[in-house]
């Protein structure tokens, strides 16, 4: 199946591009949420049209992400306290929701879905560093301290 991209999508291309992609993801991803349309003649003309638009629309986007990671740069360290043993072993861990709300707390704007933590919680006292992917085009690292109770 092929689509026509209204923005950038990682992988698949830029805006204005023709995408195949399978049945499945662009009828039921791509294009109710808005993120493409299907390659007609009449879309093909519609998207030119609208191009330059769309383009100005991904740059505010991008604008509005480079302004939430210069306030999570200027916040510095996000510090979580929670309680740990002797050896420095959290009783639990410290997972997206909990980086999320101290992160909100500090001053920063963020969603869960934004961090990414490969390895999975952080379960151990210390200093960690974690990346936030505001923008496709834009990630920002964070510096987490975690202190124990």
């Amino acid at each position: 199946m092929q689509v026509i991209l209204l923005e950038k999508i990682g992988k698949l291309g830029n805006i204005g591009d023709k995408a195949n992609v399978k049945a499945g993801y662009g009828r039921n991803y791509l294009v109710p949420q808005g993120k493409a349309v299907f390659a007609t003649e009449a879309n093909i003309a519609d998207v030119e049209v609208r191009r330059a638009g769309l383009e100005a629309a991904a740059a505010d986007k991008l604008g509005l992400a480079q302004a939430r990671a210069a306030k999570l740069e200027a916040m510095g360290a996000v510090t979580i306290s929670a309680i740990a043993g002797d050896e420095g072993k959290l009783f639990g861990s410290v997972g997206v929701r909990e980086l999320e709300d101290a992160i909100n707390a500090a001053g920063g704007e963020v969603s869960k879905s934004e961090i990414n933590l490969p390895t999975g919680g952080f379960r151990h006292v210390g200093e960690f560093t974690f990346d936030v992917q505001l923008h496709l085009d834009l990630v920002q690292s964070v510096t987490l301290v975690i202190e124990a109770e």
